[in-house]
């Protein structure tokens, strides 16, 4: 059972968000467009989770804990790496909690955190590749958000960060033929200079970014090899139109200025929490349906499977079985 006292709480600082951000564009390439789905928020929760996941292996470094980086399915998720303790693969379940009146309240009372659930998608817990003794490591990151233009507008007017991005349709993202996309060309109605960071994927699927500049008015062709066209970055929110044109296509991109989403985080706090091996999981585990109320969210989307976070294994005690799992693979 978990106390207060077993709780991890780790700085966070502005690199993780960039981590995140740089990690969430390279997973553009594995999403589908959903009917109701908010693809901003989804790419946030993206940014929040490699966040978690980076600070997590900074405190394992400066706390001398070892542990190595292992690949994850190189067909569902080609860009993903876990973290791997003592051979066992250590899968980071977080969850971001946004919401100013809940963040307070976990600041004041941080046993709050041990009356939620633990939760894992029920889809993500039967995937291929685990074993019985690899482990679910459970986080929380609070933190604010400025996806509305209200708030956005704040964020500029205040000079605070922003990485403002224009996801692509998915015929652009993923075109039906492989073949180049080039020249590009990108046009803009602004009365002023933008600087524009195309991203996308290459022949052999890499990825691939240009930064380059849009005079006012003025076409500008990119001649670079690429095959898809995943997102559009700008460092603040044109006042009027971008339109991109491929060959490929027989119609040009247009962007207009509210179709602009900022991924950064504005993060304050991550708890980690406590783990448990996947077989513990799945014999102690209980089902949450879709549409539940819990403490992470309002609505959850997706079946689920729980067991309270206050019935997790201390993290103390994992990393000193760490290290005697170790000693053991060296001997």
């Amino acid at each position: 059972m978990l106390s207060p006292a077993d709780l991890i709480h780790l700085p966070y600082t502005p690199d993780l968000t960039e981590g995140g951000i740089a990690y969430a564009l390279r997973t553009l390439p594995n999403r589908f467009d959903h009917a109701n789905g908010k693809p901003y928020d989804q790419l946030r929760r993206t940014v929040a989770g490699a966040a978690v996941e980076l600070a997590f292996r900074r405190y394992l470094s400066q706390q001398g804990i070892p542990f190595e980086i292992a690949s994850a399915n190189p067909f569902t998720n080609p860009d993903q790496y876990d973290v791997s303790l003592g051979g066992r693969r250590c899968d980071v379940q977080s969850f971001f909690i946004s919401h100013r009146d809940q963040i307070a309240q976990m600041r004041s009372d941080s046993s709050l955190i041990l009356n939620a659930p633990a939760l894992v998608p029920s889809d993500h817990h039967v995937n291929d590749g685990h074993a019985d003794n690899d482990l679910y490591l459970f986080a929380f990151l609070s933190g604010l958000i400025a996806a509305s233009q209200d708030d956005l507008k704040k964020v500029i007017e205040t000079n605070q960060p922003r990485y403002l991005i224009h996801l692509m349709p998915e015929a652009w993202r993923r075109p039906y033929q492989w073949t180049p996309l080039a020249p590009l060309a990108l046009k803009s109605e602004s009365d002023e200079e933008l600087i524009v960071e195309i991203s996308g994927q290459d022949e052999g699927r890499g990825f691939v970014t240009r930064v380059l500049s849009l005079p006012p008015k003025v076409r500008v062709t990119v001649d670079a090899p690429f095959y898809s066209v995943m997102a559009i970055h700008v460092r603040n929110i044109p006042s009027a139109r971008i339109g991109i044109h491929s060959p490929a296509f027989k119609e040009a991109h247009v962007i207009a200025p509210l179709e602009w989403g900022n991924l950064w985080l504005y993060g304050m706090d991550i708890t980690l929490t406590g783990w448990i091996t996947r077989e513990e999981f799945r014999r102690r585990a209980k089902l949450i349906a879709p549409n539940s109320r819990v403490f992470q969210y309002d609505r959850t989307k997706t079946k689920n499977l729980a067991v309270p976070v206050s019935s997790l294994n201390p993290l103390g005690e994992l990393f000193v079985r760490v290290r005697e799992w170790e000693a053991g693979r060296k001997a």
